[in-house]
């Protein structure tokens, strides 16, 4: 393999350009610090489709404590309380940072924070800029980080591997324009988003299929609870991909979930259409299965006021040929949100040295088993600042070893979206599961561009078979009810591909 090195001086490098990346580089000033994005910045990054917003205490009626109380709810039992009480507590003064930053967020006739409603809070806590708040925030922090200047921006470049020496990262390779080079580093941040397009229903980037994840993997990190993947209930139902999605906040003002006969089904179910998310995903869900559309209602709640509450879901309805003020919206569930990630620790380290994670791509403990709405921003403008603080804290010295022998092709999910969403959807079965691990697994091992994809997805399936009971967004038809006594998951590599080849050493005896 033919490789040229780029010589950075030791910077840290952030893989991943979307809110999390760039607040991490903000934080770091001004240290210097390389922000690797596999495209022009702000056109493939989940953080600019956000549309509900942040979840803070700002409130009168409101207060950490209240905020923690509904995480933990919502987390079904997994979520690491220590950690989830270190973001409540901070989020109000990283929305005090935003503002300072230029975040436009809407505000009331009186010069406050306007707060509103997503399922699962028991108050308006939501700051939002319209229903485009991760677009404004992204564009917003991207002019700052444009100005600033110890950042150093790389576009168009895909990290294709982390080079590791006895346990502690020396580099990553990656590829521009067909040409693979070094980057010399003993500091790495992941901020490479989620897992979305792995599945044909998503409201991610098509691209985003766990590519931090397959890079921490194969650098030999500790994962958790990859089984938790969020559906969001209410994409809108069209052909288009990635799918819009039609924010939670037009349920928190009151729309509801009807069938295609007007029947409104989740009317006497705990929370109605404010349930968790994983109650309303598979609500729906079942709907589908047996033959009906599910729509959206605003008509009564909102009706002509929609456009103005709600311009960017507006647009795109219109878009679709849907005019929301006076018809129903059709929707349905997508892949949303991946609880699981990177296992970090307070600081987002990784259990690879000089190895960080930040964002959708770390598991920090702070959503367990089910994400309450709108806790992803605030996860993200949190920890940036923790991880800022342990990578400017380490040794930026560093030293290069020899290049992997073989660099594997740029990723590329298609080949397999059919199966991970067949698998690994809101209802899982073991042996759909146990048949798709054996399906994954030589492609995982293999040279296609759909290798890491399939990489991710292998780790996903294990982690679906091996918690068997149903917890939060993790639905098993085979082991339906709840185990108390289940903990929080961890998974490597090497034990994934352990527990595959067992399975289908199994497989194979019994087929004899």
């Amino acid at each position: 393999m033919t490789a040229y090195v780029h010589d950075i001086g030791g910077a840290p490098v952030i893989i991943g350009a979307g809110l999390a990346g760039l607040m991490t580089a903000l934080h770091l000033a001004p240290q210097p610090v390389v922000l690797l994005s596999r495209t022009p910045l702000g056109t493939d990054a989940s953080s600019t489709l956000a549309q509900g917003g942040l979840a803070a205490s700002l409130g009168e009626d409101d207060s950490p404590d209240l905020h923690l109380a509904d995480t933990l709810a919502a987390s079904d039992g997994l979520c690491n309380e220590e950690i989830a009480r270190r973001v409540v507590e901070a989020v109000p003064h990283a929305v005090e940072n935003l503002i300072r930053l230029g975040a436009p967020f809407d505000r009331a006739l009186d010069g406050k924070l306007q707060l509103g409603l997503e399922a699962a809070h028991s108050r308006r806590r939501i700051v939002h800029a319209a229903d485009a708040t991760g677009h404004e925030l992204f564009h917003a922090l991207l002019a700052v980080v444009r100005r600033t200047r110890s950042i150093t921006i790389m576009e168009g470049i895909t990290a294709l591997r982390l080079v590791v020496t006895e346990g502690n990262i020396v580099g990553l390779l990656a590829v521009l324009h067909g040409n693979v080079f070094a980057l010399p580093t003993r500091r790495v941040v992941l901020a490479t988003g989620g897992i979305g397009g792995l599945f044909c229903d998503t409201t991610n980037p098509l691209s985003s299929f766990g590519h931090g994840l397959a890079l921490a993997a194969c650098a030999g990190a500790e994962l958790a609870d990859l089984e938790f993947v969020q559906f969001h209930p209410t994409a809108l139902d069209t052909e288009r991909r990635p799918m819009p999605l039609i924010s939670e906040a037009v349920r928190g003002e009151g729309a509801v979930l009807t069938d295609e006969n007007g029947l409104r089904f989740l009317a006497d179910t705990p929370g109605a259409e404010l349930a968790s998310r994983d109650v309303v995903a598979r609500a729906i869900a079942n709907q589908l299965a047996a033959g009906s559309r599910v729509y959206l209602d605003a008509r009564q709640c909102l009706g002509q006021k929609f456009a103005t509450r709600f311009p960017a879901v507006e647009g795109i309805c219109k878009q679709a040929g849907i005019d929301p003020a006076v018809e129903p919206i059709p929707v349905r569930p997508a892949a949303h949100y991946h609880m699981g990630g990177v296992a970090v620790d307070a600081e987002g380290r990784s259990s690879v040295g000089g190895l960080w994670a930040c964002g959708e791509v770390a598991c920090t403990g702070l959503h367990g088993a089910n994400r309450l709405a709108s806790n992803s921003l605030a996860e993200a403008v949190a920890t940036a600042a923790w991880v800022a603080a342990s990578v400017a804290g380490t040794c930026a010295g560093w030293q290069w070893s020899r290049l992997p022998a073989m660099v594997p092709m740029r990723p590329d999910p298609s080949p397999i979206r059919q199966l991970v969403s067949n698998a690994l959807g809101i209802v899982r079965d073991g042996k759909v599961l146990r048949e798709a691990i054996g399906t994954l697994l030589p492609i995982a091992v293999g040279e296609m561009a759909a290798a890491d994809p399939a990489l991710v997805a292998l780790l996903i399936a294990i982690a679906a078979l091996r918690r068997e009971e149903s917890r939060g967004s993790h639905y098993r038809s085979d082991f339906p009810r709840r185990d108390a006594a289940a903990l929080p998951s961890r998974l490597t590599l090497c034990t994934a591909f352990e527990n595959a080849v067992a399975l289908n050493w199994q497989a194979s005896e019994r087929s004899r």
